[in-house]
């Protein structure tokens, strides 16, 4: 784990594998890919993921017909996930709400594998944070998975009072863990697991009759793919697909009883109360204790860095807030090195109330009660609606309020000046070391060997050459032909194809380094697109183009900017089913709330300056080919003549600095304005990347980056 002062970022490699962490002034350079020994907790990455929100306040509105409620204990989940945690929740035709008794949950082994334990570091003040070593990359098919036998003993649990106190009828898989982190580990993919779709986004629920898979649009092709027919599935958004609880009115008799991890599910109350000053507020607020769950806002809270998720720089806790008193959640012996030890106990002062108290990781709901047990009858705690509903229900209702996004979240959202500067750096050696894929790729797919794979492979042999690369930021999307319509589509050897000069072909990767966290895509064709290739392509530039030169006011919130990038490809009655733009993290989670471009999230938030989104419209056309452009952007204030009434300007600076392929363009459909925008583009890229390649002494890829970045002029 590394410590990273808040306003500047240290950097320390990791420990080698078995290894504790040592401090910064003997650490090694970063290593190869690490094994996998048993007995460990370094966790591997699941996928990308967006939760779904239940309803407010906790209810369940199933149709016209009132349904309450009734949630039951649960037994708790084993710490390598090899117990899913069930409590069966009834739907009565009552108005009124009430707790119902289960007992233990039925013990389901998933597929997973053991890990190896890695010590928690700390990071310098002066230095810049970077996380774990990379881990070996999941596995997954797009063969459909045969779930006849698995259905049949899940189905045999829910009846079997052994586990719970009366047989339910129904059992929710939602796709997230005990924190709702965005990326899970492999031992929380219980959804993949009994339905074989291994998308980062989507909900099984499972009848006595039926097996149903709610998921995004992102993932229809992969999911009817990689179900069997046992399963129907639910396209989220579409006008004839039903609500998970309409399907469940439609399909169950009044009274039936639904099964659900509470410590999965989100409490779902909304409480939109930003906060800038977290102890100030909650003192204003009469706000005793603050619950942070969300472990990249753990991580960034006390400037430590773990590597418990791959790809993610975090580490499993919790922690607790008070005005005098500050508690963290997690394994003693994950601290064991003494500059962590004196960082939690000293680096923040010898005062009482910023000596950081260590506690076991599962101790936190005992002492979560211990410490409601103890409040007067107006004191609060504050919690964010996407906990767990364990550590929800540990707070008495009547002094816990939650939060949509806690102020940790919207705090570390806007950069300062030395993130800002760090993700740059980042970018830049990001660049460098695309050039040299795109150089390579250019060279060698005409010779028939290279595949999506192998390119995947390569552009994280790129990346490595680079100095402080930490690890990718996500398992690369590398696709070619018809894959690229899978929008987060994995290459495994059962659907590995061969790159040509006849397919487009799409890249979508990134990095952690030191200093920043990288997320970029690029669509290219090696051969000579069609002109309809070029059309849409040339409408997701647009696209791309409307939004990365957008000037709005201040307090403009994302969604506003969702439909500036899909203006020209409406135009012509064509969309994408997802959103354009998430916000990224520094030396954090690549996805990072609460701030984004989207028409169905990240709605609430506006955006300020100094916050770091992507900028990524797509197109993709089932069973031959996916387009997509990213950059990632800041957003910085913009001078305008008349400064929006002194609200404030603001528009974005491109941090990603990669050669957008002119061969891909329509010229002539651009406007002077967009010609103008790319030509400037392509020439930052070239005096800022060609500076580097040529100090790095990359004359290849110079090369090649000059000759893709000449400007471009429409045929008047």
């Amino acid at each position: 784990m590394h410590r990273n002062d808040a306003e500047q970022h240290g950097l320390q490699p990791p420990p080698a594998a078995g290894q504790r962490a040592k401090p910064a002034a003997v650490q090694a350079q970063t290593r190869p890919r690490r094994p996998r020994s048993p007995g460990g907790r370094g966790l591997r990455w699941a996928g990308r993921a967006r939760r779904e929100r239940t309803p407010q306040k906790g209810a369940w509105p199933l149709g016209s017909r009132a349904r309450s409620v009734r949630a039951g204990r649960a037994a708790s989940c084993a710490s390598q996930g090899d117990q899913l945690v069930r409590a069966a929740l009834t739907w009565a035709g009552a108005r009124h709400r009430r707790m119902a008794a289960s007992r233990k949950a039925p013990r389901v082994r998933a597929n997973h594998q053991d890990f190896q334990l890695r010590n928690l570091r700390i990071i310098e003040p002066n230095e810049v944070i970077h996380s774990g070593d990379p881990g070996v990359k999941t596995d997954g098919r797009m063969a459909p998975k045969v779930t006849s036998e698995l259905l049949r003993q899940l189905r045999q649990a829910m009846r079997n009072t052994e586990y719970v106190t009366e047989p339910i009828q129904a059992y929710i898989i939602p796709s997230g863990d005990a924190h709702q982190s965005e990326y899970i580990a492999p031992c929380d993919c219980r959804r993949a697991f009994v339905s074989g779709f291994d998308g980062s986004a989507g909900t099984a629920i499972i009848t006595e009759e039926h097996a149903a898979m709610w998921t995004d649009g992102r993932y229809f092709l992969q999911a009817a793919k990689q179900m069997d027919s046992n399963w129907t599935l639910m396209k989220m958004g579409l006008k004839d697909t039903p609500t998970q609880e309409d399907w469940l009115v439609s399909v169950l008799p009044e009274g039936s009883r639904v099964g659900v991890d509470p410590l999965i599910i989100p409490t779902g109350i909304s409480w939109k109360d930003k906060v800038a000053d977290l102890r100030l507020k909650m003192a204003e607020r009469n706000v005793v204790w603050f619950v942070v769950t969300a472990l990249d806002e753990i991580a960034w809270l006390f400037n430590l860095r773990g590597s418990d998720v791959e790809h993610n720089p975090v580490f499993f806790s919790y922690a607790i807030i008070g005005l005098e008193t500050i508690m963290l959640f997690i394994d003693g012996d994950r601290i064991d090195d003494p500059s962590v030890k004196e960082h939690l106990l000293f680096d923040l002062g010898l005062e009482a109330e910023y000596r950081i108290q260590v506690l076991p990781y599962k101790s936190i709901l005992s002492e979560l009660k211990a410490l409601c047990a103890n409040l007067s009858p107006r004191e609060k705690v504050w919690v964010s609606d996407k906990a767990s509903y364990a550590v929800s229900e540990a707070i008495p209702k009547d002094h816990r309020c939650c939060m949509p996004y806690t102020p940790i979240c919207i705090a570390k959202a806007v950069k300062n000046s030395a993130e800002s500067d760090g993700m740059r750096r980042a970018h830049i050696k990001d660049a460098v070391a695309l050039c040299e894929l795109f150089n390579w790729l250019e060279k060698e797919v005409p010779k028939g060997g290279v595949s999506e794979i192998s390119a995947a492979d390569k552009a994280e042999e790129f990346r490595r050459q680079q100095a402080d690369f930490v690890d990718l930021s996500f398992p690369t999307i590398s696709s070619t032909g018809p894959n690229g319509a899978i929008i987060h589509y994995a290459p495994v050897p059962e659907t590995n194809r061969t790159l040509s000069l006849d397919e487009v072909y799409l890249i979508d990767s990134g990095a952690q380094y030191k200093d920043g966290t990288t997320d970029v895509t690029r669509t290219m064709h090696f051969g000579t697109p069609t002109a309809y290739e070029k059309e849409c392509f040339t409408y997701v530039l647009k696209g791309h183009i409307a939004v990365s030169a957008a000037v709005f006011p201040t307090g403009t919130k994302g969604h506003l900017l969702d439909s500036f990038a899909r203006s020209a490809l409406w135009d012509s009655g064509l969309d994408y089913l997802h959103g354009t733009g998430h916000g990224v993290g520094s030396f954090l989670n690549v996805h990072e709330g609460p701030c984004g471009i989207s028409y169905k999230t990240f709605s609430d938030e506006p955006l300020e300056a100094g916050m770091i989104v992507t900028d990524e419209p797509g197109y993709y056309e089932d069973g031959a080919f996916g387009i997509r452009i990213e950059n990632v952007v800041l957003v910085v204030p913009v001078k305008t003549k008349y400064n929006f009434n002194n609200r404030g300007s603001l528009t974005f600076e491109p941090l990603t600095l990669v050669p957008i392929q002119t061969k891909m363009i329509d010229v002539d459909s651009l406007t002077d304005k967009e010609c103008d925008w790319l030509n400037n583009y392509h020439l930052t890229c070239r005096d800022v990347i060609g500076k580097e390649l040529q100090k790095q002494g990359r004359q290849e890829a110079l090369e090649w980056l000059i000759r893709e970045t000449q400007p471009i002029s429409k045929q008047h």
